[in-house]
């Protein structure tokens, strides 16, 4: 494929989007991809979807994002094998996007969590045009090169397994917002969407909040507390969680449905918040500094507060503004890694 090719097979995709849960073919993609994973919502399924379609699918987007790769696509393609997570909807939807945009061949190994909606996607990408460099990895083609996806554990795993070949790898990863005390209400309501969507079990999702010293907990409590509808399994994480804290007597508060702990690190359980207090920003960016490899991105609306600091703090590099967490863009790379720049890599 050219890049005029690629431009109108993935915005056809996206029109295709539009219309996602009105067919039967979506339908039963979503009804298959509830049944495999309890995590899942339809809801959330379809904020997926529309956030893919209006940050991925979009003809001038991926035309400005391809341009910025000029010996793209390339005329010796390779396999590359995408081992993809489970954890939220089509979590491994962008690095199918950039295999197939390099011009390379994309052999897919899906997560069983989220089987049905990435085989809905290559069937439609299939049916848009026949010729689409992508097919279910069944592992009897060897690929050249590996994108993988998974936990610390999975991450030691594919080192293992895949050793000899080019490997793109990422483990587990936490997102963090800071806030100066001037956020207004709806600012901190759409924080709310960068903590709880996908339950918490994205790497985009936030569990570790800078406020400063004298920071008024209440409004932020107040606006956490007004999100409901939450997993089963997300609640069943918290009621245990919580009743540890208590016999721990660690202090927290209670939110009904999560907690709020005043901690300066990223958490392990999903239904945990942790506070960390600054007297001054400097120590914030000192301490991302020292995190960057922990950090996916940073949730934050104090422009000149990362403008001074973002080209000495690469994780303030990766900051987006509050309640857009969920809604990565083209050029916003897992783990700060360039894709694409890594498949030109391989020729």
């Amino acid at each position: 494929m050219n890049k005029e090719q690629i431009i109108h097979l993935f915005t056809s995709l996206g029109e295709r989007f539009a219309d996602f849960g009105n067919d039967d073919p979506s339908r039963q993609a979503i009804s298959k991809a509830l049944a495999d994973n309890s995590w899942f919502s339809e809801n959330e399924i379809r904020q997926a979807i529309n956030a893919l379609r209006v940050e991925m699918l979009n003809e001038m987007k991926l035309r400005g994002w391809l341009d910025r790769y000029q010996s793209l696509p390339t005329n010796s393609p390779r396999k590359v094998l995408v081992v993809m997570a489970g954890n939220i909807p089509l979590v491994g939807f962008f690095d199918l996007l950039c295999v197939i945009a390099s011009g390379n061949r994309c052999l897919v190994k899906p997560s069983s969590k989220d089987y049905a909606l990435m085989q809905y996607v290559i069937d439609q990408l299939l049916e848009i045009d026949s010729q689409t460099a992508v097919e279910i990895f069944d592992g009897h083609i060897a690929p050249d090169a590996v994108i993988a996806t998974g936990s610390d554990n999975a991450v030691r795993h594919f080192r293992a397994e895949y050793g000899q070949l080019p490997l793109l790898l990422r483990g587990s990863r936490s997102s963090v917002a800071i806030l100066t005390g001037e956020e207004s209400r709806e600012e901190l309501s759409n924080l709310c969407d960068d903590i709880y969507m996908y339950s918490g079990l994205g790497c985009r999702n936030v569990s570790l909040i800078f406020v400063p010293n004298d920071y008024d907990l209440t409004p932020l409590a107040h606006a956490l507390q007004q999100r409901n509808g939450h997993n089963p399994g997300y609640l069943n994480n918290y009621r245990q969680h919580n009743a540890l804290m208590k016999m721990s007597g660690v202090a927290h508060t209670d939110l009904g449905h999560s907690l709020l702990i005043e901690e300066c690190a990223l958490p392990t359980a999903i239904s945990q918040i942790n506070i960390a207090k600054y007297k001054e920003l400097s120590e914030v960016v000192e301490w991302l500094a020292q995190h960057d490899h922990e950090i996916q991105c940073i949730s934050c609306g104090a422009r000149a507060f990362i403008d001074k600091y973002s080209l000495d703090c690469a994780p303030l590099r990766r900051t987006t503004a509050i309640g857009t967490t969920q809604h990565p863009s083209l050029t916003d790379y897992p783990d700060a890694e360039d894709v694409m720049e890594w498949l030109k890599n391989l020729a």
